[in-house]
């Protein structure tokens, strides 16, 4: 068997194992959909990570970066100015929320009409976008192993939804937190290598990067990249900032948690792009001919293999496996996370209170594994279907569902923090007038009426319709319209009564009230599994990463194996260590916090 191959399967089991570990962990819904409330913050932190990131990341946007220039770090910056914004606000407000599915707080804010439309709004869209990701690993697999697409997307599926299934949101979070360490070591180990064999990080800028070194190829009009460059901001800004995606935050042990977890995600967001993109410029400066890199069955796509090219021809024997380990991590921890947030707004915002309403948590637990299986198969489906996608590129393709049909979603869910008094009816009634507005922008604008709007000399490019479209169009027409509607809304705002009025002002009284957790021997014991489970996975890890120098490689190729299993390996007993410390303090007798904060 190939060597690559096996690493990859060996891995694969790895993930199995982690899912079955935690299998235990979950006796209830809240602790199979957000870990009980009780996860730390550098669990937290790495899934909110991970959620962000993808095998696109090494894909489509690498491939990106062959034609667009350090332009292409703007996304990221981005992401990271929006977990810096979770830090100060909103990762708290999440947390405090004190709910197990997001739809249950839209549930509180917007009424029972609004949270239905929430949800079969908001699944659907998740689904488009993981199946975009199952796509763009399958691409990279199909480059690295020479097998068929649909069979990446299948097996990368089904060992998802395994450990989705067996282990709930622990095994989720759990596995994104080892897949944090692991992408981010081997992507480091790569940069170093590019930066030692190109003699520098800047012969490797000056080599890769394009005639444009910002804006990249295919712009003519300087403006238009503006105003794309300030859109994505806006966009990453609501990405990251809304009610929908504050699964990120709900599973953290307090408020404190939830803002250090939003931070440690800042942190790695914006150091990230320092590491990612090196190799994908010397690849773009060394091999800048993709006809030679004997990839021609991926045909236009052939670029989202930028990444591939570079450690196949640079990296020692046995590292695409890892590096296909590497990106496998970054797909499946977007993807988990998905499957259990679906699933658990079905549960708690479809089958429970409409199906059954008198469902005992044995049955809720089993409609919960049923549904997480369901969700896991459409995912697969999907994927397969999108598979067939030839008309966009996996980035635009990416950055057109996120902006047309998610964007509409968020604006409701992150103005009503800030606007307190708009009627039920503005929840869903927003996400209405932005499916118009989307609609609009996908299927009427061309690029012919944009050039006769804005008088322009010389026909639009590509990129530059495409990035105007799925971006520049979006961001806009739905600040200004979708989002100028949602304001409106509070001339007709009438003050609720009975109910209503208490469910609205609980909601509010819940955001704004910290989640505290005093330190009982009952935190203490939680606090220190949780470090001692994840240390002694990570061991393992770099047990196995050592065995790897038995791999005939020349040496410098031996010590990059045996400085990763040191780094790893070093941080699993940082997380061993920090658990006895955790296990010798002295309990305190009070009792936990009062129910509500839960």
């Amino acid at each position: 068997m190939n060597i690559d191959i096996f690493i990859v399967l060996i891995y694969f089991a790895f993930l199995m194992a982690v899912g079955w570990m935690f299998r235990s962990a979950s006796s209830s819904t809240s602790d199979y959909f957000r870990g009980g409330g009780k996860m730390l913050w550098w669990m937290v932190g790495s899934t909110a990570f991970m959620t962000a990131l993808s095998a696109m990341t090494f894909t489509g946007v690498m491939g990106k970066a062959l034609t667009s220039g350090l332009s292409i770090v703007v996304i990221f910056f981005a992401n990271a100015l929006g977990y810096f914004c979770n830090y100060l606000f909103f990762a708290a407000k999440a947390r405090q929320m004190r709910v197990i599915s997001p739809i249950q707080g839209i549930r509180m804010r917007f009424g029972p009409v609004s949270e239905q439309v929430f949800t079969w709004a908001t699944v659907p869209s998740s689904v488009l976008q993981a199946s975009l990701w199952l796509n763009a690993l399958a691409i990279f697999a199909s480059a690295v192993f020479n097998i068929a697409i649909s069979d990446t997307i299948i097996a990368a599926g089904l060992v998802v939804l395994f450990m989705s299934l067996i282990g709930g949101s622990w095994a989720v979070v759990a596995s994104d937190f080892l897949q944090m360490i692991i992408i981010t070591v081997v992507t480091f180990i790569a940069t170093l290598v590019a930066i030692w064999k190109a003699g520098g990080v800047m012969p490797i800028l000056d080599k890769g990067l394009t005639i444009e070194p910002f804006v990249g190829d295919g712009y003519s009009y300087g403006y238009l990249f503006v105003g794309w460059f300030i859109c994505i901001f806006v966009k990453q800004f609501f990405s990251t900032n809304n009610m929908i995606d504050s699964y990120r935050f709900v599973a953290a042990k307090d408020t404190r948690n939830a803002r250090k977890a939003a931070i440690l995600a800042c942190v790695l967001m914006t150091v990230g792009p320092f590491i990612w993109f090196l190799p994908a410029w010397y690849v773009a400066g060394v091999y800048p001919d993709t006809s030679t890199w004997g990839l021609e069955a991926l045909g236009a796509k052939v670029t989202d293999a930028t990444y591939f090219v570079f450690v196949r021809n640079e990296m020692p024997l046995g590292m695409i496996g890892l590096m296909m380990s590497a990106m496998f991590a970054a797909t499946m921890s977007s993807m988990d996370s998905a499957l259990n947030r679906n699933a658990g707004i079905f549960i708690k915002n479809v089958y429970e209170p409409y199906i059954n309403k008198n469902a005992t948590e044995k049955k809720l637990m089993f409609a919960s594994k049923v549904t997480t299986i369901v969700f896991g198969l459409l995912i697969i489906f999907a994927g397969l279907l999108m598979s067939e996608l030839k008309s966009f590129g996996l980035f635009d393709a990416l950055m057109l569902v996120s902006t047309l049909v998610a964007f509409p979603v968020l604006i409701p869910s992150l103005l009503c923090f800030f606007i307190k008094k708009t009627p039920d009816w503005s929840g869903w009634a927003t996400i209405l007038v932005g499916a118009c507005v989307s609609a609009v922008i996908a299927f009427v604008i061309t690029p012919e009426m944009v050039q006769s709007v804005f008088d322009l000399p010389n026909p639009l490019s590509a990129r530059e319709f495409a990035e105007m479209k799925s971006i520049t169009m979006g961001v806009t027409g739905h600040i200004f319209i979708t989002g100028g509607f949602f304001l409106c809304t509070q001339f007709f705002y009438k003050a609720p009564v009975g109910e209503r009025a208490k469910e609205i002002n609980k909601f509010f009284t819940n955001v704004s009230t910290p989640v505290v957790v005093k330190t009982t021997q009952q935190t203490i014991d939680m606090d220190s599994k949780q470090q001692s489970l994840l240390g002694k996975v990570l061991l393992s890890a770099s047990l196995c990463l050592s065995l790897m120098v038995i791999i005939p490689n020349p040496i410098w190729g031996k010590l990059l194996y045996i400085l990763m299993s040191l780094i790893i390996g070093s941080i699993g007993i940082l997380l061993l260590r920090a658990s006895k410390k955790y296990a010798a303090i002295e309990s305190e007798v009070e009792s936990v916090e009062d129910v509500v904060v839960n």
